[in-house]
C-alpha cells in the first residue's frame, strides 16, 4: 500500500514478477477491496501463486515512526513484517515510510545475536559490477564495533547473493591513509584489520563507483549523504543531455543517430535495475523499495528479496557474527 503511488506499482510488479519466477508465491498486504480492484486490472495466470492479506490500516510517507508504531498495529507494513516472524513469508517488501519500516522491522523482528543496530545495505553499479554500500541512514552515529558488524553482514550479503568467496571490504574514509579520519573510523579500522574479513583497507569517495572494493563501510550519515548526492548527479547528468541533444535540429538529428548508445548507456545506470535495500542484522529479511519508483523497480526490489532468501543470507550472517565474537574473546584472553 505504500510508496508515492501505491498499488498501481506495487500490484503489476507482484505479477510481472510472479511470471519471472514460476516458483515463487507472493502474499499482497493490505485493503482487500482495494487489492481486489487494482488484480481485476491484470489477468494473469499466475494469479494462483498470488494470496491476499487484510490489514485496516496504512503508515503514511510522512508519518512519525513512534507514531504508526503505536497506533497503527494493523497497518500493511506492520503486518507484513509479523507474517516474516511467524515463517507464514521468508521476506517482506515495502516501498513505504523508511522510518516506519526501520522501526517496525526492528521492533518485531529483533536484531541477530551480536548485532546492535541494523543498517540500509544496497547494491550500487561500478565500473566493475556492482559494490554494497552500508549503511546508508539508519544509523547517523555509529561505533567502531557498529562499523565491524556492517562490514561482516555486508560481506555476507555479497558472498551469498554474487557466489564470491570473500569479497573485499574497504571502510569509507576522507583518505586512504591510517592517519586519515575521525577516531571513530581509525578504531573500526583496526578492528576490521583483525577481523576474518578481506579487509582492503580506508578508500574515498571516487572509490566508491570504481568498484576498487566489494563492500564499502560507512556510517548512517556519510552513507545518506553520498547515495543522495549520487541521484542527484545522475539527474543532472540526465537533464543536461536532454538538453543538448534538444537544443536543434543538428542536435536532434545527432541524438538520433547516437540512440543506440544512449540507449545502452540508460540500461546501465538505470536506479531502477538497482531498487531494494536490505535492513541488514534483523532476524528477517526485509527490504526496502524507493518510494518513487515504478513497477519496474518494484519488480527489481522483489527480487533482491528472493535471491537473499534463496541464499539463507540470515543464517550466513549470524554464523559469522558467532564466530567473529569468538575470535574477539580469544584474543582478548590471550591478551590477559
Amino acid at each position: 500500500m505504500g510508496g508515492d503511488v501505491g498499488l498501481k506499482v506495487t500490484v503489476p510488479a507482484s505479477i510481472q514478477f510472479l511470471q519471472d519466477h514460476p516458483d515463487a508465491r507472493l502474499i499482497l498486504v493490505g485493503d482487500q477491496t482495494a487489492l481486489e480492484a487494482e488484480l481485476a486490472l491484470h489477468g494473469s495466470v499466475a494469479r494462483d501463486r498470488l494470496r491476499l492479506h487484510h490489514a485496516s490500516q496504512v503508515v503514511g510517507m510522512d508519518e512519525s515512526p513512534q507514531l504508526a508504531m503505536k497506533n497503527k498495529k494493523d497497518s500493511s507494513m506492520r503486518v507484513a513484517i509479523n507474517l516474516v516472524k511467524e515463517g507464514e513469508a521468508q521476506a517482506a517488501v515495502s516501498a513505504g515510510n523508511t522510518g516506519a519500516l526501520m522501526a517496525t522491522a526492528r521492533f518485531v523482528l529483533k536484531t541477530i545475536p551480536g548485532i546492535d543496530r541494523p543498517a540500509i545495505a544496497k547494491l550500487l553499479p561500478t565500473s566493475k559490477g556492482t559494490s554494497c554500500m552500508l549503511d546508508l541512514g539508519a544509523n547517523v552515529d555509529c561505533t567502531p564495533v557498529q562499523l565491524l558488524q556492517f562490514g561482516i553482514m555486508g560481506s555476507e550479503l555479497v558472498s551469498s547473493l554474487s557466489g564470491k568467496a570473500n569479497p573485499t571490504v574497504g571502510l569509507l574514509n576522507i583518505g586512504s591513509e591510517d592517519i586519515k579520519g575521525n577516531e571513530t573510523v581509525k578504531q573500526a579500522a583496526e578492528l576490521l584489520k583483525d577481523a576474518a574479513l578481506n579487509f582492503y583497507g580506508n578508500v574515498e569517495g571516487n572509490d566508491i563507483y570504481r568498484g576498487t572494493v566489494d563492500v564499502v563501510v560507512c556510517d548512517g550519515f556519510t552513507g545518506n549523504v553520498a547515495l543522495k548526492t549520487s541521484e542527484g548527479l545522475a539527474h543532472m547528468i540526465a537533464s543536461f543531455l536532454r538538453e543538448e541533444f534538444t537544443r536543434s535540429w543538428w542536435t536532434r538529428l545527432c541524438a538520433l543517430a547516437a540512440m543506440p548508445v544512449l540507449n545502452h548507456f540508460k540500461k546501465r545506470v538505470d536506479a531502477r535495475r538497482y531498487n531494494g535495500a536490505s535492513l541488514l542484522g534483523l532476524r528477517g529479511i526485509v527490504v526496502k523499495s524507493h518510494g518513487g519508483t515504478d513497477a519496474l523497480g518494484f519488480r527489481y526490489a522483489l527480487e533482491q528479496a528472493c535471491e537473499e532468501a534463496g541464499s539463507n543470507v540470515i543464517a550466513h550472517i549470524a554464523e559469522r557474527v558467532a564466530e567473529q565474537l569468538q575470535h574477539i574473546k580469544q584474543s582478548e584472553a590471550a591478551a590477559n
